[in-house]
């Protein structure tokens, strides 16, 4: 029994340590290695150049991933490179996507310049204006995207000069790539960061730095100063972090307490440390599908050969574009398509949200509405399907349905009674009468 239970142990030792060593959950991933050429003279800057790279991602730097398997014959061996993250944001499953498989996560790895920021929110982290000596070697910004947008990982890696093996310094990842909400929802865009705890970068503190664009338009969103607990002044209102989830867990989300039209676009999330900078861009759409409307409503009723003027109004929806159609839907539960209308032109309210109409004329002699039915209005938006009916009534047309032949058959077999009923009783009153003269 002693010796069953020491083979256990050793069996649960054998296999922790498996797993603590093993690198395979983490990526070998093909990337793209851009840098600018050297210029042409008075400080031009020449074309980027890019060429492939491989990066063989760990966790820690006791595991051996070279030798795991072999490297493709394309690849130079100068652009091989070994990617230690302790934090393991790139070894998430969509950055690792089976072998063989014909998608393949974003990569793109380029030579980076430390350097301070005069930004206000940013420069107390380089007060003492020193370049320490750790900044004496090889660093790298890169940039990874995960398979239908996952997730989204920004590094800044520390190389000796001349090594090919890259350390993680600081990690920043945002799991809202591309985000949606519908007005007036409040909207948490992601964005956490990591710090290598044993870089003497981590002792001065960070900045935060949210940024919106759209069409060549951006703002300053959010700007915080980490060392000084200080927020820099802004003109946006309803935006805010959680400060104590910043300062515990490295969360530096945007929360937006109440989504508008004017938020749609790409959100910027910035992490400074001394001398260091990366950041993820995110995509928000704010998608509000319309109302609708169908004037007259009710219907009049309508005769054979009436010709009746529809308009279905949509408004309050964003983004544009937006199809209006007509279908009408028969007493025999049949539906056929009466076209798009006349449409007009979209209009733009104050909040940002559209509207836009469309007329239709229902002929009542041409389209064959038999006794009528329901006429809809059909919307179709990227934030869904709206519907909107009402009821056409057509009396007095001339070919009568069967229900209707027989009615008018059972109104006839009533009033021939009631004529017979009449006659009779006048015949029968006449004679009486004669009787009567008769006798006397």
């Amino acid at each position: 029994m002693t010796d069953f239970s020491t083979i256990y142990k050793l069996s649960i030792i054998a296999f922790i340590g498996f797993i603590q060593g093993c690198s395979c959950s983490c990526p070998v991933m093909e990337c793209w290695f851009v840098q600018e050429k050297p210029g042409r003279g008075g400080g031009l800057t020449g074309a980027t150049t890019q060429e492939k790279s491989l990066l063989h991602i760990r966790t820690d730097k006791q595991s051996d991933v070279t030798g795991s398997q072999r490297d493709p014959s394309d690849i130079d061996p100068n652009r091989v490179y070994v990617i230690t993250d302790p934090s393991a944001n790139l070894c998430h499953a969509s950055l690792n996507p089976p072998r063989g498989s014909i998608q393949k996560p974003q990569c793109e790895i380029n030579p980076f310049l430390p350097q301070p920021s005069s930004l206000n929110w940013v420069a107390s982290l380089t007060e003492s204006a020193l370049s320490p000596v750790y900044l004496q070697a090889d660093w790298f910004s890169s940039s990874f995207q995960g398979l239908n947008q996952q997730i989204g990982v920004s590094t800044i890696s520390r190389a000796p000069t001349g090594t090919k093996e890259h350390d993680v310094i600081l990690s920043i990842t945002s799991r809202t790539m591309s985000a949606k909400s519908r007005l007036g929802e409040p909207v948490t865009l992601d964005c956490s960061f990591w710090v290598d705890p044993s870089t003497p970068l981590s002792e001065s503190g960070f900045a935060v730095e949210w940024r919106y664009q759209t069409r060549g338009d951006g703002r300053l969103v959010l700007a915080y100063d980490g060392k000084l607990d200080r927020l820099a002044d802004t003109h946006e209102t309803g935006a805010f972090l959680d400060f104590e989830a910043l300062h515990e867990r490295g969360n530096a989300s945007l929360v937006l307490e109440e989504a508008k039209v004017r938020h749609s676009g790409t959100y910027i999330c910035t992490i400074y440390l001394p001398y260091l900078l990366a950041q993820v861009a995110m995509e928000l759409e704010i998608v509000e599908p319309p109302s609708l409307s169908i004037h007259p409503s009710p219907l009049p009723l309508a005769v054979p050969g009436q010709t009746l003027n529809l308009q279905c109004e949509a408004s309050g929806f964003a983004p544009l574009p937006l199809e209006l159609s007509w279908e009408f839907k028969g007493a025999d539960g049949k539906s056929r398509s009466l076209g798009s209308g006349r449409m007009s032109g979209h209009r733009q309210a104050w909040d940002g949200t559209f509207s836009q109409s469309s007329r239709l004329d229902l002929d009542t002699s041409k389209l064959d509405l038999g006794r009528g039915g329901e006429v809809t209005c059909v919307a179709v938006h990227a934030g869904g399907t709206r519907r909107a009916s009402v009821t056409l009534n057509v009396i007095g047309f001339s070919s009568p349905s069967i229900e209707d032949s027989m009615a008018m058959v059972g109104v006839a077999l009533v009033l021939y009674g009631l004529i017979k009923f009449v006659s009779w009783s006048f015949t029968g009153s006449n004679k009486a009468d004669g009787e009567d003269k008769k006798e006397k």
